[in-house]
């Protein structure tokens, strides 16, 4: 019985038995020595920051693993990483969070193991769903960026950059997130509208006596007001050019300078310049050559220079300034108003721009040749380019790479306790600064032999930015490294565009002049069911784990391939997936069905086999170029519509009597079973990279011990010339159905109806298949 062959129903717990018996044969296992050529895949490392695991990173590793076995039946030899990003600060956030504890309340030494251990649990059960969604990656030998053999890679990067003048430090004005207590690079910012106050102030004028109204959003940086700009052309003003208004509560005198930067229709059309309201001051405040004052500070309270509002937080401060300006008849008016606000992407809170001592990669000088570069690598989809583009042209300033958080790799530097001068370490070990001597014993500079070691980490992309080099083996094995690199592939998400993708062609091109990829895949974002991006605090997240339970990984791959085409956002909800995963239903139905016969070698074809065998070609051929282009919205649509659409409802049905012998002599019989198992082997291995576990099951039950997996893709080999027929044939079936069922009859009732002469070659199979009578 055909069902004892393939079985009833998908059950999601044949997967686990599927995937065991994979890692039984090492049917993954990468090759090293292999004469195919390699493909080398820069697989993301997941970041284990919480629970659950975002669906749509489950989306997105399940393509991946579709890249991967796409390459290995174009038959490359595939080398697909595993790794654990565990590095940053979502890690240190995440373990305050659920160890009740704050960075600040023990040693370093002790929260670097809470870290860890909290780490551990996190990556246990992040591998566990890699496992149950079918990835065919090299679990292994999967690698942590918290590992001593990684940071001693991030060091030895950065030990070159610095020996090359590529590496300097700087005290400048930078983004600050007080909450997370730590620099942050304008890559790490979002932006959101959020409401606020836009305060009217009404400042004195010196030479005058008059007053002059500005409108802010920050009054608390009424203490760091150093100047008032006006726009040149704006006559309202040109009276107080080169005047000097009074600070409210402070009573500064600041020049009234005319600058294009003010903004007439804002406000007033008057603006005051502090340290730092944003990067226009910053601007304004080199560019003027004004003398900073610091009145937030990095623990985001007021500093002396407030005055009577020091050590408020700012939000304490702004309105209690607010309340003093009103009392001195200063305060004009309020209106309520949405602010564009730069917040850190982690935290959330409003970021503060505070001059701070800071490491700096130099950027600016590559921006151009990095553009120029970028635009020659091959981007999945086209479009997406543009991101990475337009973020290389925005650059501003140079990356400032430092951070003062723990759970990173460390800054390799020691300083000469009597003259200042830093030493870096040579390459290849793995150094910790802050809780170690350095391994020279005196100051070239001086000749001291005491040291003071650096305490600030990296900021985690300059670890994340070296995956291709870890991978590929750099500094550790020149062969592999040569064959290896650059890498295939990049896949990510559009959301680390200008993080992950920008840092890493950057550093790696710094580093060894070329660029790290060939291909750079980038994937859309996972949304709602309403179309809204999925967060915690919305309480929209899902869980993969219970959906892969439930419908198993193959129902899952195959929504997530067939929801959306390359690089667009979809939408994810358990109805979707449901409603996506009964194509593997009919899949099995059909398999069952076509088991049922003998599989012959050799048939003399019937113009209805040559039809569907054309079609299948086509469907082949549109596959294929889908594959190539790692698009797979392009086989999962094409393969269901022919199966189900065109096989299934009119192929397998036209075939039915003739398969079964009714009618028909043996070698129509024979030519139908053949053709039944020809369609079905292709559209098992055209899925094989989509849904792996039930085409690799069905392929062994039917036709081969070997695995699906080991076999590359069929080419389209039959003619498509019979192809012509498909729209008659659907139309002509399409039109007897209905008649039938407008008549009240049951599909096997006979019934009289003329066949369209086109379709005259298939009259046999059409009249069997209709019970059409003369």
């Amino acid at each position: 019985m055909a069902e004892d062959v393939i079985g009833k129903r998908w059950d999601p717990q044949l997967e686990i038995e599927v995937y065991e018996m994979w890692e039984r044969e090492k049917l993954y296992k990468f090759n090293a020595r292999s004469r195919k050529p390699i493909f080398v895949i820069d697989t993301p490392p997941p970041y284990p920051s919480g629970r659950p695991w975002h669906i749509g990173a489950a989306a997105h590793y399940s393509q991946i693993d579709m890249i991967a076995r796409t390459a290995r039946m174009m038959g490359h030899e595939v080398y697909f990483p595993i790794g654990i990003d565990r590095n940053g600060l979502p890690v240190e956030i995440y373990t305050e969070k659920v160890r009740g504890i704050s960075i600040r309340e023990v040693s370093r030494e002790k929260f670097l193991e809470l870290c860890r251990g909290t780490l551990d649990e996190l990556e246990a059960e992040m591998i566990r769903l890699m496992k149950r969604m079918g990835l065919s990656g090299d679990f292994e030998n999967y690698y942590r960026t918290d590992s001593r053999e990684y940071r001693s890679l991030t060091q030895a990067t950065f030990i070159e950059l610095w020996n090359r003048g590529l590496i300097y430090s700087a005290t400048r004005p930078n983004n600050y997130c007080w909450e997370c207590g730590t620099t942050i690079a304008d890559a790490e910012i979002e932006y959101e509208e959020r409401p606020t106050k836009l305060v009217y102030i009404r400042f004195g004028i010196k030479e005058d006596r008059g007053d002059l109204v500005i409108a802010t959003t920050r009054p608390e940086l009424l203490a760091a007001c150093q100047a008032v700009i006006v726009n040149p052309e704006d006559e309202r003003y040109v009276h107080l050019h080169g005047k000097h208004a009074i600070v409210p509560i402070y009573e500064r005198e600041v020049e009234i300078i005319p600058h294009p930067a003010a903004k007439p229709e804002f406000g007033t059309g008057a603006v005051m310049i502090c340290s730092y309201g944003d990067y226009t001051d910053v601007l304004l405040f080199r560019e003027l050559e004004l003398k900073e004052i610091v009145a937030i500070n990095a623990e985001g309270r007021m500093t002396e220079e407030a005055g009577r509002y020091s050590g408020m937080m700012v939000e304490e401060a702004r309105r209690a300034i607010i309340e003093d300006l009103e009392k001195m008849g200063l305060l004009v008016k309020i209106e309520d108003t949405m602010h564009r606000t730069p917040i850190c992407e982690r935290s959330k809170t409003p970021i503060e721009i505070i001059p701070m001592q800071d490491y700096y990669l130099k950027q600016l000088e590559f921006a151009e040749e990095l553009s120029e570069r970028a635009s020659k690598m091959k981007f999945h989809p086209e479009q997406h380019r543009k991101l990475l583009l337009d973020w290389i042209n925005s650059l501003k300033i140079d990356w400032p790479i430092s951070r003062r958080r723990y759970y990173a790799t460390e800054i390799p530097i020691w300083y000469c306790a009597r003259c200042g001068e830093p030493h870096v370490p040579p390459p290849g070990g793995y150094y910790r600064p802050w809780a170690e001597r350095p391994p020279f014993k005196t100051c070239r500079k001086c000749g001291h032999d005491q040291f003071i070691g650096e305490d600030k980490t990296f900021d985690t992309w300059m670890d994340s930015s070296i995956s291709p080099l870890f991978i590929s083996r750099y500094n550790r094995d020149a062969d592999f490294f040569k064959r290896a690199y650059p890498v295939a592939i990049r896949p990510q998400g559009k959301d680390i565009v200008r993080t992950w993708l920008y840092y890493t062609v950057l550093r790696c091109y710094q580093l060894t002049g070329k660029m790290p990829f060939k291909h750079v895949w980038i994937s859309g974002t996972g949304l709602d069911e309403r179309g809204e991006k999925m967060s915690k605090s919305k309480g929209n997240v899902i869980d993969p784990a219970p959906i892969l339970e439930k419908y198993g990984a193959d129902r899952f791959r195959f929504w997530c391939a067939q929801e959306s085409s390359l690089g667009e956002d979809f939408r994810i909800s358990e109805e979707r997936i449901e409603a996506a995963g009964r194509f593997i239903t009919k899949l099995l139905n059909i398999a069952r069905y076509v088991a049922s016969f003998p599989q012959p070698r050799r048939a003399t074809l019937t113009p209805t086999d040559k039809w569907i065998l054309a079609e299948l070609s086509s469907m082949t051929r549109r596959c294929l170029k889908g594959y190539k282009e790692f698009n797979f919205f392009i086989p999962a649509t094409n393969i269901r519509n022919f199966t189900w659409n065109i096989f299934a409802d009119h192929y397998i049905e036209m075939s039915k009597q003739r398969a079964y012998g009714r009618g028909f002599s043996d070698a129509e019989r024979r030519a139908a079973w053949f053709t039944l198992h020809q369609v079905l082997k292709t559209v098992l291995l055209m899925l094989a990279p989509i849904s792996p576990f039930i085409a690799d099951h069905i392929w062994r039950k039917l036709y081969s011990k070997r695995s699906l997996h080991l076999e590359r893709f069929p080419k389209p080999s039959w003619s498509t010339r019979y192809a012509k027929y498909t729209e008659e044939i659907i139309r002509f079936n399409s039109m007897v159905w209905k008649t039938k069922k407008e008549m009240g009859m049951s599909l096997k009732d006979p019934i009289e109806v003329e066949i369209p002469a086109k379709l005259r070659i298939f009259e046999k199979d059409l009249r069997a298949m209709h019970n059409i009578i003369s």
